[in-house]
């Protein structure tokens, strides 16, 4: 008789399925492709609500001002040049959505003592940040949260990176520690998910020639970054979240994005 291998599956972490208070979500990055995971998450935070789950808390850290260029490829309109981006997408979505989430006008990083801030803490990260430094800055961030485990109820326990160059991306799913999945006969469960610097740090070390001067213009950046390789890499990878949520589990821990070819191709666990 034979046996067919029982498929690969990384099962949600309890405390995200039915929690007390709303999970807190640290948005790295209010760019291009930041922008548009912000409008993703209000409307995952809404529908989350409607289905008697408490929702997401969300802190978005940028230290970037809105300038004309941004406007078309990222999420700002004319009256909002000259802005702190995070403060002008964090007022939009609380006026939307009746939310209290916060900005934070700054980088995710370190303070100048090397300190990490209590409000570093949570227990989804999600980055969208377009440098190399930035990634290995936050895996570090998450080593010592993960060692410290400061607070429990916003103990760390994922971490999504979304990348891209002009025409691709891709969108990783990491645990940062190891989550305990129960005993199932049905499927192989999975514990661990692995950084995207430890998997693909060689990788990340090697696109770090490319580029990466801001633009002046709209039509500048376009020629670095296609108009919705960002909005595409955004709700995929929200939809992957999603998952994590509605379902309880997921046989996919990202993918890899060609829009040029419109081909896309799952990452499995």
């Amino acid at each position: 008789m034979i046996h067919s291998e029982k498929p690969k599956v990384h099962l949600t972490d309890d405390s995200l399925l039915n929690p007390t208070n709303p999970i807190t979500l640290n948005l790295i990055g209010a760019g291009g492709t930041g922008s548009k995971v912000l409008t993703a998450l209000m409307e995952m935070n809404h529908s989350l609500i409607e289905l008697r789950h408490a929702g997401l808390q969300v802190r978005l850290w940028d230290d970037d001002i809105v300038t004309e260029a941004n406007q078309g490829r990222q999420r700002f309109a004319e009256c909002e040049v000259g802005l702190p981006k995070a403060i002008a997408l964090i007022n939009r979505a609380n006026r939307w959505s009746g939310t209290n989430w916060k900005a934070e006008v700054r980088k995710f990083e370190r303070d100048s003592l090397g300190r990490i801030q209590e409000n570093m803490q949570s227990a989804i990260y999600m980055s969208c940040v377009d440098n190399v430094k930035s990634r290995f800055e936050i895996a570090d961030i998450l080593n010592e949260l993960k060692e410290g485990r400061r607070l429990y109820r916003n103990q760390a326990k994922y971490w999504m990176d979304l990348g891209n160059n002009r025409y691709s991306g891709q969108v990783l799913l990491s645990t940062v520690e190891n989550i305990n999945q129960p005993n199932s006969e049905k499927y192989q469960t999975v514990s661990h998910l692995p950084y995207v610097t430890e998997e693909f740090g060689e990788l990340l070390l090697q696109s770090e020639t490319e580029d990466d001067t801001p633009s002046c213009s709209l039509a500048e950046a376009l020629e670095k970054q296609d108009l919705f390789i960002n909005s595409t890499l955004a709700q995929m990878g929200c939809s992957l979240l999603w998952n994590l949520f509605r379902n309880g589990l997921t046989e996919n821990r990202g993918f890899f994005l060609n829009l040029k070819t419109f081909h896309s191709q799952p990452i499995k666990l």
